[in-house]
């Protein structure tokens, strides 16, 4: 990367924790804590959604064009954000410092917010109200105490809502003595701009349509360990992915919803180049194809970017049309030489035969992820790491909960998986049998009714309870024992070092 770039290995204090911090940083340092936002690599989302007829943009980037032309040639970008984190436009006249915001994804249709990158600039000033300058260090990810940013929020002049921010981000070596006092200069005269054109605070922002927000993956250590194989069936899948990849075929990654097409793409992808920078689509719209393709097409001209398109099979057609002539156009010819090279695009859909055909004509490899109920080893690995995630330190479990987890069939993969351990994560610091959902405990296959679930669920939430008997239970329920033993056998309740007797 051009120009200066400035890394530390850990955050400030020689502790390594955040006692040389301000009280606000320190604070916002805490709530990235708590967010799981990842220390050493940004992990923002992709939105296929920027809203440019807003009166925020309107206004703020008429603004910042004047702002512009003072600090021409200087290493400063200037930005407008929304109320949400989202970047919506940026502005700059140094190539070099623009290639290096890319490569930290501040650009515009990336969120930004404390709980996307962790303590920075614009999100401190959105979720503080308040003017902000963070200084290389004081970032709480180290990818971006390279910089320093200054952040103002812009309040919406009819309702003194925060409609959004400016912000102004140059090297960190650079004098920020005067970013501030701009950034707030430009946030002030775009609020009076906004107020002078008499539509207080401007149109509601357009919606995102479902599916069109995109997650950017950064295979750093979080990812990498979530992806750690235990299991003989996933090394496999992911060495043929690797292989696949490395021989130049563009690969296909199919398995059932949840079972972690994404994760393993980007895991082989990354053992191919490790280098490489990996970007997750979704599907669109029917009505957003174009801005669909205008937002991520051009980076499948990067050498050092990867384009992950997520369930092809559920594009719309003509989604399907538009985006088989854009990866044609795109495939890499096979190399002269020994080594060719990775196609910069990876698919993953449910199964072959359901990828689009104008689509399905490019594949030269598939690649199927095995279920989650045919890989037992990874089931614990990766609660753990889920629920690490979720309280951003580590969460126990005992035996049981973990006997109970591995034991089930997880019928929605590591997605189940993840919001099972997530509402246990959520209340307590050691997951029980009692912490977990009652359906880890019952029959998956059997389909119930609303009252069916209920009562199944409130069985096993005093069956799980450690301080009853069965007996107890019982009586607890309104049933006698024998009822109860029968009701655990219709929905086919099994709970580890609680299989009742009968004279307990």
């Amino acid at each position: 990367m051009s120009g200066p770039r400035i890394l530390h290995a850990g955050p400030p204090g020689d502790d390594g924790g955040t006692d040389a911090l301000a009280p606000r940083l320190r604070a916002s340092w805490q709530r990235s804590r708590r967010y799981g936002v990842a220390a050493d690599h940004v992990q923002p989302v992709f939105t296929g959604s920027v809203d440019t007829e807003s009166l925020l943009f309107e206004c703020g980037r008429e603004v910042l064009r004047g702002l512009r032309a003072t600090l021409a040639d200087e290493p400063v970008s200037l930005m407008i954000t929304g109320g949400d984190g989202l970047v919506l436009c940026r502005m700059s006249d140094d190539l070099s410092f623009d290639r290096a915001l890319d490569r930290v994804h501040l650009a515009p249709g990336f969120y930004y917010a404390e709980q996307n990158v962790g303590t920075n600039g614009l999100g401190l000033a959105l979720a503080d109200r308040a003017p902000s300058l963070v200084r290389a260090d004081e970032h709480y990810c180290s990818d971006l105490r390279g910089f320093t940013c200054a952040a103002v929020p812009v309040l919406d002049p009819a309702t003194g809502d925060v409609a959004g921010s400016v912000n102004l981000t140059t090297w960190s070596d650079a004098s920020s003595a005067l970013l501030l006092a701009l950034a707030q200069a430009a946030a002030g005269n775009t609020a009076a701009l906004m107020q002078a054109r008499g539509r207080g605070g401007g149109r509601p922002e357009r919606s995102v349509p479902r599916g069109e927000v995109f997650r950017v993956q950064s295979a750093g250590p979080a990812e990498q360990e979530a992806a750690e194989p235990l299991s003989v069936c996933w090394t496999q899948a992911v060495d043929r992915a690797e292989a696949a990849m490395v021989a130049g075929d563009v690969v296909a990654v199919v398995g059932e919803p949840g079972a972690g097409k994404t994760a393993l793409a980007c895991l082989a992808r990354r053992a191919a180049l490790p280098r490489e920078r990996l970007l997750g689509v979704r599907p669109p719209s029917d009505a957003d194809v174009e801005p669909w393709l205008s937002l991520w097409a051009p980076e499948l001209a990067k050498d050092d970017t990867c384009v992950v398109l997520e369930a092809v099979d559920s594009l719309p057609a003509r989604a399907a049309d538009r985006l088989a002539e854009v990866l044609a156009a795109a495939r890499r010819p096979a190399a002269a030489t020994p080594l060719p090279r990775p196609q910069p695009f990876v698919l993953t859909a449910e199964a072959y035969d359901l990828i689009p055909e104008a689509v399905r004509s490019l594949v030269g490899a598939v690649v199927e992820v095995p279920a989650l109920r045919f890989r037992p080893d990874d089931i614990l690995p990766l609660a753990h790491l889920f629920a690490r995630r979720h309280r951003g330190r580590a969460i126990g479990f005992t035996s049981a909960a973990g006997r109970a987890l591995t034991d089930h069939q997880w019928p929605e993969n590591a997605r189940q998986l993840r919001r099972a351990v997530r509402e246990a994560a959520s209340r307590t610091d050691t997951i029980d049998v009692q912490h977990l959902p009652a359906e880890v405990f019952a029959d998956p296959g059997r389909r119930l009714s609303l009252l069916e679930r209920l009562e199944r669920d409130e069985i096993v939430r005093c069956l799980t309870d450690p301080t009853i008997t069965v007996a107890q239970a019982a009586e607890r329920l309104g049933m006698s024992r024998a009822t109860v033993y029968r009701k655990i056998a219709h929905y086919g309740i099994q709970i580890p070092d609680r299989a009742p007797r009968a004279g307990s």
